[in-house]
């Protein structure tokens, strides 16, 4: 989830962010974790989960995968961090595992249980709405979020040609989320825009929720 701070301040960041494999998935899906490498010789594999629990991959029951198939977890134990080991139903050895390295995994976004904090949002929830500034004009789409260790940050792809732009998630510079009609309502400061980097890596629609401090 993301977190909104109530103020600039930087903080711990509560998830990690971090570049999702491009593959199709549903509309109405929310990745919740990317295959990766194979783990010796039974068809294990390493997943990297977005939920805020990674052992909780195995809560949703059957997952889609990116290239059209189910899969179902047989079992599960954790590794480090966001990264566990899987064994899948349907890879029964190695070479078998080999084939679904860096493959997308989702779940029906109803599925996720509801967020219960007023402050946090699933990023999924996020991605795609509209951003108005101070005045109510729309000046772009939230397209990702991310975090380089001092709080959550939109990415916004802005009216204007040219890169996205970074605003810090906090209730000072994003005051209002309308999640019924689709907009964020932010004060964006004098410079925003301005010479802003290409971003490095997006959560584009994870399953991890951000959230904000109560003020």
């Amino acid at each position: 989830m993301a977190r909104r701070p109530a103020d600039s301040a930087p903080r711990t960041p509560a998830v990690m962010a971090g570049a999702e494999p491009r593959q199709q998935r549903p509309a109405d899906h929310v990745v919740i974790a990317v295959v990766g490498a194979p783990h010796g010789l039974r068809g294990e594999v390493r997943v990297k989960a977005y939920t805020e629990d990674p052992m909780a991959v195995g809560d949703y029951g059957p997952l889609s995968g990116a290239d059209g198939k189910t899969y179902r977890i047989k079992a599960l134990r954790p590794v480090k961090d966001d990264i566990i080991i899987a064994r899948l139903d349907s890879v029964a050895d190695r070479t078998a595992a080999e084939t679904i390295t860096n493959l997308v995994l989702s779940v029906a976004r109803s599925q996720l249980p509801p967020v219960e904090d007023d402050d946090e949002f699933y990023h999924a929830d996020l991605v795609g709405l509209t951003v108005l500034d101070e005045a109510g004009e729309a000046i772009g789409q939230v397209v990702g979020l991310m975090n380089f260790g001092a709080g959550d940050m939109l990415d916004i792809k802005l009216k204007r040609p040219g890169p996205t732009a970074l605003l810090p998630f906090t209730k000072a510079f994003v005051p209002t989320i309308d999640l019924a009609g689709k907009v964020i309502h932010t004060r964006p400061p004098a410079d925003f825009g301005v010479d802003s980097p290409p971003p490095a890596g997006h959560s584009e629609g994870k399953a991890k929720p951000s959230g904000r401090d109560k003020a």
